[in-house]
């Protein structure tokens, strides 16, 4: 299984993405079992963690069955793009906004 996992989840991924080229997949082996470090072009971040993160818990559902198959055990990391936690907070902040506007129409009701 040397590097099956790996191209398995470079092929995989460089499918669903509109940035194939900056796809990089690095794959590392210590005492915990294997570990798949994904690196993706930020803009498609979205598209690799999916809606309520599916997509990447599909893959990380896959890799362990490839692992199992091989007695080993695989997990996936994604690497979040410098900047990732900024967009985060801005996304609370448009939710918080949002939360005050409802809040503002129930009051004139």
């Amino acid at each position: 299984m040397a590097d099956q996992d790996k191209n398995f989840v470079e092929y995989v991924v460089k499918a669903i993405v509109d940035n194939p080229n900056d796809v990089k997949v690095e794959r590392k082996v210590d005492e915990m079992g294997v570990l798949i470090e994904l690196t993706v072009n930020p803009a498609d971040m979205g598209k690799i963690i999916g809606k309520e993160g599916k997509t990447a818990k599909s893959l990380r559902t896959l890799l362990r069955v490839l692992g199992a198959k091989e007695n080993a055990r695989v997990n996936l990391k994604i690497i979040e793009p410098e900047g990732g936690k900024e967009m985060k907070s801005v996304e609370k902040d448009d939710k918080s906004d949002n939360k005050d506007k409802e809040e503002q129409s129930t009051d004139i009701i």
